[in-house]
């Protein structure tokens, strides 16, 4: 009888929630004048002392408002203030649309009308919302000449890409590194293809299917945890509020292999004449044949004595090196359609997909100098020269129409996204389910090497070299007769295979209260809860092919390509030679058993592959709470339950590499993580700002380095190892802010951040007791610190005479500063004086723009600082992220309010990827892009609901 009371005394309070009071509701949208979303407004019912903040699609909800008519009004910078008034009838929720229009200023007689919408749109919610957030609009990502979301990303401060292939691909956070960053699509995580970390490949996304990037620096409550740098929102187009159809054509050049590019991108969308049924849909494509120039080497400082047998120091020398060149086409294509239906004031669900896909087709060779060891005069410890090995290798693929004898890397990411948002009396629901994948393929990966390991007398190739010049260092044949083509013999052919998947499924729901703890009229409690269901596999396999018969012998008799460039970019001294032909490679009929035998080479790949499971169950509630007129807070609580099973391989070699055997074995570990939170916002004035944060995040281990695997690699005397003992890394972090808007759309920030992290996790290097080989383990460290500072200006510098006040500029600097403890070298020792691995110290963004009413210019700068990539056995040979600076223009012209031309000149510092080793003159690898050209049309059309 008790039990049956509390159920009914617990299904009163409930509709006591959902019942209504003699109130009503005001459900609203704010666009501009051409029916686009006007998102993250300040709304307000000043007579109530009322105020809510628009939503991304610029919707708005208000919630027991008294009967009678309520006037609105709407302050948003750029825009005019616009007031209307709204009929509410008791028990009914009243809707409202509100359109803004641009503010026009006269100056000396002249109409100032040309201000950015899209940093109207970006400032105002970065004014507006409660945390501490960037915001990049559409219309600002089409002002860059960016052709995926990670080179738009860039610009915004405090953070740094790392670049694949020329384009930014890995987003590091506040310095903090991409496994340890969240990157949600409308909110619903980005799974990832890569096999050995967390990574999002932002580079496989089109910069042009995102509407909308949040990066938030200090997570809320009701967002994932796992975000120790922040949580980077891709917000996807929304179906418009009337007629819309966009089209961009365009081509180009890229200036490294002189090849074209052709882009194009489709959107179309509308509303039904009620308004209640929306949609969209979306393509792009980006086809483009470029490659790099790479130059790489591995440095040592010690050599086996002639006398004693024992290591003894030398003068640094490369023990590796390679002059590799990439053959490339990359095709990126991406599809999306958002559908939505308003059933009533009260409810509405949306659908939101997107496929993204993307093609890269690789041709590599690589001339590799190794096992460079010194030349001593007899008797003593004085070198005298250097000898080596010499290999020459192509990579390709199969012939046939997807792989066309190359290596093709096939990649997808996909995001299916139901959610809905209802309002009962006064509770507020919003969910979302989504389903997610992503990725990596790469199908008959071929290979064909061949080695030259001595002389016709029975010695190492004597070489002539250049290390002096540490950051070019040089390797050539002393004698052009040692290295002659007949001289090489096979080494081997190979194929393998690679696949990697991430599936994510989601679900989240979250529930909205309005209260008034202090008679302010304004603010919520929220509370919710998520689901989060992971899954992960690594199936790779790897076999060597040996010919039966003797007509691989000759290399000089086989079909050959030459690869010797004097427009080398890293310098026309590095000559690469003679490689055998892709198309050879791809015509093998490598599965003729009468032409060759297969053999699967296990520890290429057995120990790398695995099964992870990973369920996380999240609840959270937080109070959003006005304190007075001007100072309000958000504090709260999220808990996280993290439940992980891994499947991996735990292979045995013998002390001489050779394959014993293998167990499948399997691991599972959970933990707990209570995250408690609070933002306060204090608004000095209209247009100035103060921010305060206190968070807590995680970030979770690779999936990789949880799996309790070994794996022997005998060639390379190396040795992996798993750790499923290793902890997640946490943070407590705190960040203060301070922002001053200016009228005329601009801003200048400033602010300072700390993080104490616990548990970063790193590679351990120590020598494997059983083979003596250099082995490597991912560790727990002990404590890390990063403190920073940020300082952002941007305005339009309308004081200038003339046409000079239609120029604008942003700036923006970050300076990071850490440490790492618990950090040990290869003898045990704990390393002192260590910075966390990530972290560049310096950080910049700049543009000079014009903005006319037909023509646009902007000239755009992106700096990093070098910064330790990965910490290895000692000092010497730690690897380092060298500085960039990329310098980017693009022009555009209005042919009418709906055609435009463009044209973007990219990399005009041809910019190279650069690692170095121990030193910033030590080079360890370089690689060189070029630059690119791109020009088109653009088409935009719009037509707004009457």
């Amino acid at each position: 009888m008790r039990k049956n009371y509390l159920l009914l005394l617990l299904i009163a309070m409930s509709f006591s929630f959902f019942g209504f009071s003699q109130n009503g509701n005001i459900q609203g949208k704010i666009i501009d004048e051409n029916g686009l979303s006007i998102p993250f407004g300040n709304v307000l019912i000043e007579s109530l002392n009322k105020g809510a903040i628009s939503d991304f699609d610029g919707s708005f909800l208000f919630v027991n408002v008294p009967i009678g008519t309520q006037t609105i009004k709407i302050t948003y910078l750029g825009y005019a203030d616009t007031e209307k008034e709204v009929t509410v009838e008791t028990g009914e929720t009243a809707e409202v649309a509100i359109v803004l229009s641009p503010v026009t200023q006269e100056l000396d007689g002249i109409l100032i009308t040309g201000y950015n919408s899209g940093q109207a749109k970006a400032l105002n919610a970065q004014k507006n919302k409660q945390n501490i957030t960037n915001v990049v609009s559409t219309d600002q990502i089409g002002k860059f000449p960016d052709a995926n979301i990670g080179d738009a990303i860039k610009r915004i401060p405090g953070i740094t890409m790392q670049v694949d292939q020329g384009e930014a691909r890995n987003i590091i956070v506040r310095g903090l590194a991409p496994q340890l960053n969240s990157v949600t699509l409308n909110g619903s995580r980005i799974p990832s293809a890569e096999g050995d970390n967390r990574n999002v490949q932002m580079d496989l996304i089109p910069a042009d299917m995102i509407q909308l990037i949040e990066v938030n620096k200090a997570v809320t409550p009701d967002m994932d945890a796992d975000a120790l740098g922040g949580s980077v929102n891709l917000v996807t187009r929304t179906s418009p509020n009337g007629f819309r159809v966009a089209a961009t054509v365009g081509s180009g050049v890229n200036f490294i292999t002189d090849k074209r590019i052709i882009n194009g991108s489709f959107l179309v969308g509308d509303r039904s004449n009620d308004n209640k049924f929306g949609w969209m849909l979306a393509a792009s494509i980006n086809d483009s044949d470029f490659g790099s120039d790479n130059v790489e080497a591995e440095w040592v400082n010690e050599a086996e004595s002639p006398l004693s047998g024992e290591d003894i120091e030398v003068n640094p020398f490369v023990e590796e090196s390679d002059i590799r060149t990439y053959l490339v086409q990359r095709i990126r294509r991406s599809f999306s359609a958002n559908l939505d239906y308003t059933f009533n004031s009260n409810n509405r669900i949306y659908l939101k997909t997107m496929y993204n896909w993307r093609d890269d087709r690789e041709n590599r060779f690589r001339l590799r100098y190794r096992s460079i060891e010194p030349i001593f005069a007899s008797g003593t410890e004085t070198i005298t020269g250097y000898q080596g090995e010499i290999r020459r290798q192509t990579k390709g693929g199969i012939d046939n129409n997807r792989n066309k004898n190359t290596r093709l890397e096939d990649q997808r990411m996909q995001n299916y996204s139901l959610g809905g948002d209802h309002l009962f009396g006064k509770l507020e629901l919003d969910w979302l389910a989504s389903y997610a994948s992503a990725s990596e393929e790469r199908l008959n990966e071929r290979y064909i090497e061949y080695e030259l390991e001595e002389t016709s007398g029975g010695d190492p190739i004597p070489f002539n070299t250049d290390f002096a010049n540490q950051k070019f260092p040089l390797i050539t044949p002393a004698n052009s007769s040692d290295v002659a083509l007949n001289n090489f013999s096979l080494k081997e052919i190979t194929e393998e295979n690679q696949f990697t998947e991430e599936k994510d499924f989601n679900f989240f729901a979250n529930f909205k209260l309005p209260i008034d703890l202090l008679n302010t009229s304004s603010g919520f409690i929220k509370f919710g809860g998520r689901i989060r269901i992971k899954e992960k596999e690594r199936d790779n396999n790897f076999f060597e092919f040996e010919s039966t018969n003797s007509s691989f012998d000759d290399l000089s008799a086989l079909p050959l390509v030459d690869q010797t460039d004097t427009d080398f970019l890293a310098g026309d001294k590095y000559a690469a030679g003679m490689f055998v032909d892709p198309a050879f490679l791809g015509q093998l009929d490598l599965l003729n058993a009468s032409l060759f035998d297969r053999v699967p080479v296990v520890d290429e790949f057995l120990a790398e592959n695995y099964e992870v499971k990973e369920n996380v169950y999240a609840g959270y509630a937080m109070i959003n709470q006005k304190l007075s007129d001007k100072l309000s807070v958000l504090a709260g609580i999220r808990i996280e339950n993290t439940e992980i099973e891994t499947n991996g391989y735990l292979v045995e070699f013998n002390q001489d590499g050779d394959f014993v055997g293998s167990e499948k074995i399997e691991d599972d570990n959970s933990y707990v993580n209570i995250l408690p939170g609070i933002h306060l916002k204090y608004n000095v004035a209209d247009n100035t700002v103060l921010r305060f944060a206190w968070t807590n995040t995680l970030a979770r281990p690779n999936y990789v380095d949880l799996v309790p695997f070994r794996n022997v690699v005998s060639e390379d005397e190396e040795v992996s190892v798993g750790n499923p003992e290793l902890s997640a890394t946490t943070s407590m972090n705190f960040d203060l802010m301070g922002e001053y808007y200016f009228s005329n759309v601009g801003i200048i920030s400033g602010g300072i951040f700390h993080k104490s992290i616990k548990d970063f996790i790193y590679d351990f290097q120590f020598v494997d007791p059983s083979t003596g080989f250099d082995a490597l383990q991912p560790r727990n460290g002990d404590d890390a610190t990063i403190l920073g500072a940020e300082v952002s200006f941007q305005r339009q510098l309308d004081f200038l005479p003339g046409f000079a006040r239609n120029f604008s500029v942003l700036l923006n600097y970050t300076y990071l500063t850490s440490s790492a403890d618990g950090i040990r070298n290869e003898d045990g020792d704990e390393r002192i004086d260590l910075d966390l691995p990530g972290t560049a110290p310096n950080m910049f963004n700049g543009s000079l723009a014009y903005g006319g009413k037909k023509l646009n210019l902007r000239l755009s700068a992106n700096f990093s600082d070098s910064y330790i990539d990965e910490v290895n056995g000692n000092a010497f040979e730690d690897r380092y992220y060298d500085q960039q600076f990329f310098l980017d223009f693009n022009a555009s012209y209005a042919v009418n309010d709906n055609i435009s031309v463009y044209f973007d000149l990219n990399n005009i510092t041809d910019q190279p990827l650069r690692y170095f080793q121990g030193v910033k003159n030590r080079t360890m690898q370089v690689e060189y892009y070029g630059r690119r050209i791109t020009f088109g049309l653009k088409y935009d059309l719009f037509k707004k609901k009457q």
